[in-house]
């Protein structure tokens, strides 16, 4: 009888420290590059106690980890880029809601789920970009202008099989409709000097090289090239400001719908979005902060304030399969 007692002592100890949360750590799966995220857990660990342990890998390859994991995910928060993403797993139901005060009032209402489910850690915003050495800034105004006959052989483009530009074309549907979009779709296919390339970084460079005058990419892109090389000779043009404003994007997080940590995750969250953090996020990834008033990276500071779009980038998701369709439609490749 006593071994038998000692036996379901034994089993309840495994059960309980299997189930119940780890109070000094929490479990963080990121689509965010290592070099990105360590520095900021190394901090959050440093003021806080609590432990970050992190993974890295594709968007994809994470969803369905945590998906086939269940409910034995080890996985506390989800980090990725792009709300089309965050959007998509939420509907999968990889996230939890979270009620936090903090969170609410550090990321602006149409920079995180209505629900609670992800919130905006950073903006990615998505201008026009342009050779100083063969464009002038008033030649420039809006994304649709882009289709003017001015601009035939003179646009580069990133491929339409990436979520920076399906995403674009959805902000650019909720705001003027199919119809209209489509339009502006064509009129760039129809301005590509060459065809579309694979990644921001050939646009920019190939600005630079003088196969095209014009892009569209996101500025961190850019900020990178001119962190290294002040005089690259391409810079920022912030489209559709006496409009709706520049198409902005976010890199986000949420906590886990299995998380074994769930207030190590919020804490963890909430701490993203502070003013020091917020900060560290400005200089290191050359992106924009979510919490207002807090200052830019010295290196994106000359190209000025903006007017960014303010729908909810939920709709990046929701219309995310429109944008394709549409994309295909008039043969953006």
């Amino acid at each position: 009888m006593r071994n038998l007692l000692y036996g379901f002592i034994l089993i309840a100890l495994v059960i309980t420290n299997t189930t119940f949360a780890n109070a000094s750590e929490v479990t963080v799966y990121s689509a965010r590059q290592e070099h990105l995220i360590k520095p900021l857990f190394d901090k959050f660990t440093s003021e806080t106690g609590i432990e970050v342990r992190y993974i890295t890998g594709k968007a994809g390859a994470l969803f369905q980890r945590i998906a086939a994991e269940g409910k034995n995910t080890k996985a506390d928060v989800l980090m990725t880029v792009d709300a089309g993403n965050l959007w998509n797993a939420a509907e999968k139901g990889i996230f939890q809601e979270v009620s936090s005060q903090k969170l609410n009032d550090n990321v602006p209402a149409n920079l995180r789920d209505a629900d609670g489910r992800w919130y905006g850690l950073s903006v990615r915003a998505r201008p026009i970009v342009y050779s100083t050495e063969r464009v002038k800034p008033s030649e420039l105004s809006t994304y649709a202008a882009l289709t003017d006959e001015k601009w035939k052989d003179r646009i580069c483009l990133r491929t339409s099989k990436k979520i920076y530009n399906q995403s674009l074309v959805a902000m650019l549907i909720k705001q003027n409709g199919k119809e209209k979009t489509g339009e502006i779709i064509k009129g760039w296919v129809d301005n590509l000097a060459v065809a579309p390339l694979s990644s921001d970084t050939k646009v920019i460079e190939a600005i630079s090289a003088g196969s095209c005058d014009v892009g569209i990419v996101n500025t961190y892109y850019l900020g990178r090239i001119l962190k290294k090389d002040t005089d690259f000779p391409v810079s920022v043009f912030w489209p559709n400001q006496d409009e709706d404003g520049v198409h902005v994007n976010i890199s986000g997080a949420g906590v886990t719908k299995y998380a074994k940590n769930k207030d190590n995750a919020v804490k963890l969250l909430e701490w993203l979005t502070s003013e020091k953090a917020q900060t560290d996020i400005a200089d290191n990834n050359l992106e924009y902060p979510v919490l207002k008033e807090t200052p830019y990276s010295s290196v994106i500071t000359k190209w000025g304030d903006f007017k960014g779009n303010d729908i909810n980038v939920a709709w990046l998701g929701e219309l995310q399969t429109e944008a394709i369709i549409l994309m295909n439609k008039y043969d953006y490749k």
